[in-house]
């Protein structure tokens, strides 16, 4: 128990921690995001070295740093996508009235060099680990796109916390992209493969014959597609997505439009002619936005 206990733990810790600490220093001033690049392109080239010297290692560490490395890799994209270096041709809100078709192509437009990026980082990490037989790093790389793909896809087809109060300023204008509803059709299938993966590695870790980098590595994995599974769960739940996250959002929720959203989520807000001039919505509800299918 307590083997697969602590990659549990380390997976949460990182994912948790990262994650905070990308959405802090986005939340900086924009003459910040300069630095913010270069250090994330220094762990970025740890991360490389660091999958291709762990590669050919099948040790209990070697699963550690494969993982660990995976999302040094993944947390450059991230950084580059949200400081605004690596973003689309399309740096502008979606066309008023845009539905089916046209609406997919302005939505691809908008994030299509980060979509090549993490096409480009798949490479980088397989050709890193090509050859060796410790695949830790690039299966969890794949893990990570093939999840963030589902929650962008799910987004833009409409959830009910669409996430647009965590993005900066400089990138206000994709929320114009997301739709707002319940549910959709997707989000189920979204969640039952996540779950399915989730206890397929955790089969495979509790194997008789796994070895204790392979529990490892699977628990790692798996911990992350439970992770992955409840961001999911998260776009449907009555909570404001800031909630989780308030403390790493502190500097991008003093004052200006990033406060006023945050601020504006939690609070009763006035609907439409349905409920009549001045009526209010129950708190619980979220900011009607228009859905755009």
């Amino acid at each position: 128990m307590v083997e697969h206990l602590y990659p549990a733990l380390f997976a949460v810790t990182l994912w948790w921690s990262s994650t905070g600490l990308i959405l802090y220093l986005d939340g900086l001033r924009r003459e910040t995001f300069g630095r913010t690049l270069v250090g994330a392109t220094v762990l970025l080239a740890i991360g490389l070295f660091a999958l291709h010297a762990s590669a050919r290692d099948e040790t209990l560490a070697g699963a550690y740093i494969g993982f660990t490395a995976a999302i040094l890799v993944w947390g450059w994209i991230e950084v580059a996508f949200l400081t605004g270096f690596v973003t689309g041709p399309r740096q502008e809100a979606c066309p008023p009235g845009a539905r089916g078709w046209p609406r997919f192509r302005a939505a691809v437009a908008v994030i299509l060099w980060h979509e090549i990026a993490i096409l480009v980082g798949a490479g980088l990490v397989l050709a890193a680990t090509l050859g060796g037989p410790n695949r830790i790093g690039l299966w969890t790389f794949l893990l990570l796109a093939v999840m963030r793909l589902s929650a962008k896809l799910n987004i833009f087809i409409g959830v009910r916390n669409p996430g647009e109060t965590l993005l900066p300023d400089h990138l206000r204008y994709l929320g114009s992209y997301f739709a707002r509803r319940p549910m959709n059709p997707l989000l189920p299938v979204s969640v039952a493969g996540g779950i399915a993966l989730c206890a397929w590695l955790l089969a495979a870790a509790a194997a008789p014959g796994a070895s204790p980098a392979m529990a490892a590595g699977c628990t790692l994995m798996a911990t992350l597609a439970a992770l992955a599974v409840l961001e999911h769960v998260f776009m449907v739940l009555p909570i404001p997505p800031e909630t989780l996250w308030r403390l790493s959002l502190g500097p991008r929720r003093v004052g200006g439009a990033g406060a006023a959203l945050c601020v504006a989520a939690a609070l009763p807000t006035p609907i439409g002619p349905r409920g009549g001039r001045g009526a209010m919505a129950r708190p619980e509800d979220p900011p009607p936005l228009e859905s755009r299918t």
